[in-house]
């Protein structure tokens, strides 16, 4: 048969491990057993050269991948994938979320995306980028397409609360032979009978062999500004990596970016001899906004970039509703979001994927020296 379709439950309930398809299109399901990954399901699809492991029990999020045997991902302090049942993402910090924080790509929503949020007595309103990458999927399966020669990957995200909301993520992931793409579509519904809204960010991170000293960003930026005044002080090579500091601090760069006739844009993470890369494509009708985080700290302590295109800047809330940032949904009513992630894992295609670059770049973009107003809370 040329199409197979694997219902993922068929193996939560009655195995550990097992292996699907052929070595050029197939998958492997596993339920992890030790430490703080206890319960975890994780789905490593295979695609001639390429290898990419979903986490359904973590939203649908990607924990690593690889093409030619360079690895995309990132090293980090935390040693995951970590089962949501150890992150406390509603502690009075606002913080908890960074205790299960390691995948390569991290979706942050969908209620909202951002930084945590307080009201006026200080009791935390909104969590550190959502909940979604600690809630489990249902109805997770696997289709392998041998005629196409791709493999896809499928699931749904609820985060549901009686008299507040009713959100669905639906999401496909797929590799094809012929690419060194990860195709990700994702449609979010509102269920409810009532209006509602959402956020979504993709955190696309990376680290070691692609992030290095000497690394560069390229980006077809039409605007540009840091978010705070410690990013401000780096805003001249904001660009470009440096060694790994354990003195360092963080610093974030929100940006507009061109697009083509399709409204489709990319960026490219080089490192510094070109001969590894990523390139982060979507869709800016619908993921108008994008974010640089870069984390140059020790090494032990996660050195590592996040690529993020997003429906709003990672502000709180209840900042970004005030600049209508928010994403509206009528009752019954979807939004459909496209990204690719790029494998290029060597110079030809770092070198294709810098020339779409190029195509899109415009003359003269506004780079602030400051933060701006409406864009940074």
């Amino acid at each position: 048969m040329n199409k197979n379709s694997y219902d993922i439950s068929d193996y939560v309930e009655s195995t550990h491990s097992i292996n699907e398809g052929t070595e050029q299109l197939g998958f492997q399901y596993t339920r992890l057993s030790h430490g703080l990954s206890a319960g975890v399901d994780q789905v490593t699809l295979n695609c001639g050269s390429k290898r990419l492991v979903v986490l359904p029990t973590r939203g649908m999020g990607i924990w690593e991948a690889e093409n030619s045997d360079v690895r995309f991902g990132w090293d980090s302090p935390i040693q995951g994938p970590v089962h949501p049942m150890f992150v406390p993402v509603s502690e009075p910090s606002g913080l908890g979320w960074l205790e299960g924080f390691d995948e390569m790509l991290t979706r942050c929503g969908m209620a909202s995306n951002g930084a945590p949020d307080f009201d006026g007595n200080g009791i935390l309103t909104w969590p550190l980028h959502g909940r979604i990458a600690n809630l489990p999927a249902i109805n997770a399966s696997v289709d392998i397409d041998e005629s196409a020669g791709k493999i896809t990957i499928r699931g749904t995200v609820q985060e549901f609360r009686f008299h507040i909301r009713k959100l669905q993520l639906e999401t496909e992931i797929t590799m094809q032979l012929d690419s060194n793409e990860i195709s990700i579509t994702d449609r979010v519904t509102n269920l409810s009978n009532r209006p509602d809204s959402f956020q979504m960010l993709y955190h696309c991170n990376f680290g070691q062999p692609v992030l290095e000293p000497g690394s560069q960003i390229h980006a077809p930026i039409e605007r540009l500004a840091p978010r705070d005044e410690h990013a401000a002080t780096g805003v001249e090579k904001w660009n470009h990596y440096g060694p790994s500091d354990a003195t360092e601090s963080e610093q974030v760069y929100f940006m507009e970016l061109a697009a083509d006739e399709n409204n489709n844009s990319v960026v490219v993470l080089t490192n510094p001899d070109e001969s590894k890369g990523v390139s982060i494509g979507h869709d800016t009708s619908t993921l108008p906004c994008f974010t640089l985080w870069k984390n140059t700290v020790g090494m032990d302590d996660g050195y590592v970039t996040g690529l993020e295109p997003g429906t709003n800047f990672p502000n709180p809330r209840s900042f970004e509703e005030s600049k209508d940032r928010v994403v509206k949904l009528a009752p019954g009513k979807s939004q459909t979001m496209k990204l690719q992630i790029g494998m290029l894992s060597d110079q030809e295609s770092v070198a294709t994927a810098k020339q779409k670059v190029e195509s899109l770049r415009v003359s003269g973009p506004k780079i602030s020296q400051a933060p701006i107003a409406d864009w940074c809370s």
